[in-house]
């Protein structure tokens, strides 16, 4: 068959939003018209719920601790990590909920059309590595509970070479996890609200399970005995470093927030929820990894102290226990590598080709490359390039504060979500689509970080005192960058981009004021005949889903 390019390309549409032309939006890159989002307070509580319980941040503690901090401390910092990085995720969270388009759009009213691929492509980097270590972190808990069902699967001949870091059922493993993403990677981000409603209640249930075990079988070891071995000057270093580490396992989230905030249907203020729960919860999943980890190493008369959650549920006798605790941390894997992985990934490869990617094409490609990364050699062999994807976060403190700060500080609130889709329009700058203030200040963010960032990489290359500015990164990168960008901004406005009311989508998609329960009534449907049966298609199914459990879970929803 001949070779057809047109077939590869996702459905354009002529919309409110689009010109005809396919480079710089598709219909999942428009603003979230009002019959389509469907997420409320119980979907985002869920989310995070969701996104919290995972094992990177029930492991959270132990690298504080290994660096000589006690428990206590290793909680504050955590708490303090969490407080800090809420503000952000808010601040930059509420912008999608106002204007219902994702990061790669809303980049370009502060970083201008070009220049937002700094910002995409340092994101979707990141994206792609962590989806495939994650999913390697799955497939070990696949393996745990195979091998509680079938204990002759961890004896499985090896034919793989020991130099490839992973076995041939760690493999068989790794194939398993891959597939059981794949049906949600192709689902729709409103869709997956149910997986992440799930999630918020199965795995913790099954985590808090586990820290009464942790107490009843060892009182939760000897972990609440120790004393810290550091003090003074290195004291306060390794206190920042630690926050710094803390904070970069979610900094993706404080810049992409957006991607789901867009599909809000409740008052932007719900996002101020975030400020007080994410400390919480991520507290209280990192006292639950310390407890247990101690408690195991306690019980059985361990080394070390058993910080990965895999290996301290191999030791339980029961095999029901290991293969139940086995798969929260599955489904816990599962959760957080659509939420904070593919799902931003999908959004910025969509933002990159817009005429052959969307949501659902973006989230599969993600899901290839993670095996073209060979993440199982990574984790075994790299640890070097591990602390470089860790210390990816100096990078991602810069982004958070320019697109924070842009919006409720320079532009005032006051986007043209229009302008947004239009490259010749208000936000094209003076430079050729790139606001140069962004770049400015964003240099002027990542450079002290440098020299710090390239000892992380390899120690043997010695900074001095230039290691000191890369310890609290994240915080120097944020602080430092915003600063600098609303200087520039104030000494040299863009005034082409200061309006005086703001456009929101809702103009733009022509009489959608009107609202009853949250469905418009057809001859409210904007568009062509096509996409308003398309609408109307989509409004009929997503009724007859609501039934049973998913219709109490949707009042009560919307209740609150």
């Amino acid at each position: 068959m001949k070779f057809d390019r047109p077939r590869l390309r996702v459905a354009q549409e002529k919309s409110a939003f689009a010109d005809g032309s396919s480079r710089w939006t598709n219909r999942d890159l428009d603003p979230i018209p009002l019959h389509r989002r469907k997420w409320g307070v119980t979907s985002l509580v869920a989310y995070w719920i969701s996104d919290a319980f995972n094992a990177a941040t029930w492991e959270f503690a132990s690298g504080i601790i290994a660096v000589g901090l006690t428990y206590r401390e290793s909680l504050v910092i955590v708490a303090v990590s969490f407080l800090i990085i809420s503000i952000v995720i808010s601040a930059n969270g509420a912008i999608g909920a106002i204007y219902h388009s994702p990061f790669p759009v809303l980049a370009r009213a502060s970083w201008g059309f070009w220049g937002s691929y700094v910002a995409i492509i340092s994101r979707i980097i990141l994206a792609i590595f962590w989806f495939a270590i994650q999913t390697v972190n799955g497939s070990n808990s696949v393996t745990v509970m195979i091998g509680a069902i079938w204990p002759s699967y961890l004896r499985l001949k090896n034919d793989i070479p020991a130099d490839q870091g992973i076995t041939t059922n760690g493999m068989v493993s790794f194939v398993i996890f891959w597939i059981i993403q794949f049906p949600f990677l192709c689902a729709h981000p409103n869709k997956l609200r149910w997986l992440f409603m799930a999630k918020s209640i199965i795995v913790p249930i099954a985590w808090i399970a586990i820290l009464i075990w942790a107490f009843v079988a060892e009182g939760g070891g000897k972990i609440f005995e120790q004393k810290a071995t550091v003090s003074g000057s290195q004291y306060s270093w390794l206190w920042l470093a630690s926050l710094t580490s803390t904070i970069g396992n979610y900094a993706t989230l404080s810049v992409n927030q957006s991607d789901f905030s867009r599909y809000s249907r409740v008052s932007v203020k719900w996002q101020l929820l975030y400020i007080p729960m994410l400390p919480i919860i991520f507290t209280f999943i990192a006292f639950i990894g310390v407890a247990a980890s101690s408690a195991g190493q306690a019980r059985y008369n361990l080394a070390e102290i058993p910080w990965d959650p895999n290996v301290l549920i191999s030791h339980w006798s029961s095999r029901a226990c290991r293969f139940f605790g086995a798969f929260s941390f599955a489904l816990a894997s599962l959760g957080v590598n659509i939420s904070a992985n593919s799902l931003s990934a999908a959004n910025d490869f969509a933002a990159l080709v817009p005429r052959y990617l969307n949501i659902r094409r973006g989230q599969i490609l993600c899901a290839i490359l993670a095996w073209c990364l060979v993440p199982w050699k990574i984790l075994e062999s790299a640890g070097s390039f591990l602390n470089f994807m860790s210390a990816y976060a100096v990078f991602l403190g810069p982004i958070a504060g320019i697109m924070a700060f842009d919006f409720w500080l320079v532009k005032k609130r006051k986007y043209d979500s229009l302008a947004l889709y239009h490259p010749d329009g208000i936000y094209r700058y003076s430079f050729g689509g790139v606001n140069w203030r962004a770049i400015v200040a964003f240099i002027c963010g990542v450079v002290p970080s440098i020299p710090g960032l390239i000892n992380s990489v390899n120690s043997s290359i010695d900074v001095g005192v230039g290691v000191h500015p890369y310890q609290f990164g994240w915080l120097l990168g944020f602080v430092g960058t915003s600063l600098v960008y609303l200087l520039l901004s104030y000494i040299f406005p863009a005034t082409e981009t200061l309006i005086d009311r703001a456009v929101l989508p809702d103009e733009i998609y022509d009489g959608r004021a009107t609202v009853v329960e949250g469905v418009e009534p057809d001859s409210q449907l904007a568009g062509s005949d096509e996409e308003k049966n398309a609408m109307r298609a989509g409004r009929d199914a997503d009724s007859q889903e609501k039934s049973g459990f998913k219709k109490f879970v949707t009042n009560l929803d919307r209740f609150l």
